[in-house]
């Protein structure tokens, strides 16, 4: 089971109840999909933000109520997506969405994750992150503190003020959501192809951002070489994809790494870890064939 773009731990956002309702719904669904019935011999369900001892429990604790099944595994949706993205085979996968995070396993089975603080200390490289700098530097600019940029005009019109004067209702009264700071990522995409020098740096230090993330983590796991997989909405522009191809390339004493497509949906990545639980192992080429049916039906 995945979870969506939230950065922060479905059960925060919503409250347990309503997780607890939110989750019995995703796998009754999968359930009727797949002709089957709880409990099941093992499920894993990867969400996102949890992280921590305390989210596991809670999640523990919604799974074991809900009599899911026999075996239950839980992590956040780094690891789904990692085991979707490269077959279960080691390597690291960066994900930039709303939030952004990075994960690697290495050969060992050793786990390390990067990034992925949220946004009140991190999520750089992300939707949120380039939109909440794309309203910085267009309110910078109209203040005449910084630099003249397209998205001062383009960052006004988006938020739908006729005026700077509206900024602060509009962010904080009530607080502007996430997702919705998320949707100026464009502007700033749409900004740096048209040459304005302001949304360029800002998508260079994005990417620079998720290299420095998924470079940490092949550090710590002593990969020297590596597949990194990419998976979030960011990645579909070529600014973005482009630019952290290139922030990746480092000199032959650093970790050398190659992005590859992605296998599966962080969804079949579950299937593969639930799999797993019980001792059961699917090759990687029988992965990759189902992963492509199910892709085409």
């Amino acid at each position: 089971m995945e979870s969506g773009a939230a950065v922060h731990p479905m059960w925060i956002l919503v409250g347990i109840d309503a997780a607890q309702a939110n989750i019995q719904n995703a796998v009754q669904q999968a359930c009727q999909s797949a002709g089957r019935t709880l409990p099941l011999e093992a499920v894993f369900l990867g969400l996102a933000g949890v992280v921590s001892e305390t989210d596991h429990a809670i999640i523990n604790g919604i799974a074991t109520r809900l009599q899911l099944a026999k075996q239950i595994g839980i992590d956040h949706d780094c690891r789904i997506a990692l085991a979707g993205g490269l077959a279960g085979a080691p390597g690291i996968v960066l994900i930039a969405g709303t939030g952004s995070s990075c994960f690697g396993e290495n050969a060992a089975g050793e786990v390390w994750r990067a990034g992925g603080w949220g946004d009140l200390i991190g999520d750089e490289g992300s939707g949120f992150w380039l939109g909440r700098l794309a309203i910085e530097y267009a309110v910078r600019a109209y203040d005449g503190r910084g630099e003249a940029t397209e998205l001062m005009e383009t960052v006004k019109t988006k938020l739908g003020m006729k005026s700077f004067d509206e900024t602060h209702h509009r962010l904080y009264v009530p607080r502007i959501p996430n997702e919705e700071v998320a949707t100026l990522a464009p502007l700033v995409i749409q900004a740096a192809q048209h040459g304005d020098k302001v949304a360029l740096d800002l998508i260079n230090r994005g990417t620079h951002e998720l290299a420095e993330a998924v470079l940490a983590v092949a550090r710590k796991l002593h990969m020297h070489e590596y597949e990194l997989t990419l998976a979030g909405g960011m990645f579909n522009a070529p600014e973005m994809a482009n630019g952290l191809k290139s922030a990746l390339v480092r000199p032959s004493s650093e970790p050398q790494g190659r992005i590859v497509p992605s296998v599966a949906q962080p969804a079949l990545g579950a299937c593969l870890l639930a799999l797993r639980q019980l001792d059961v192992s699917i090759d990687a080429d029988i992965f990759r064939e189902s992963a492509h049916t199910l892709s085409t039906q």
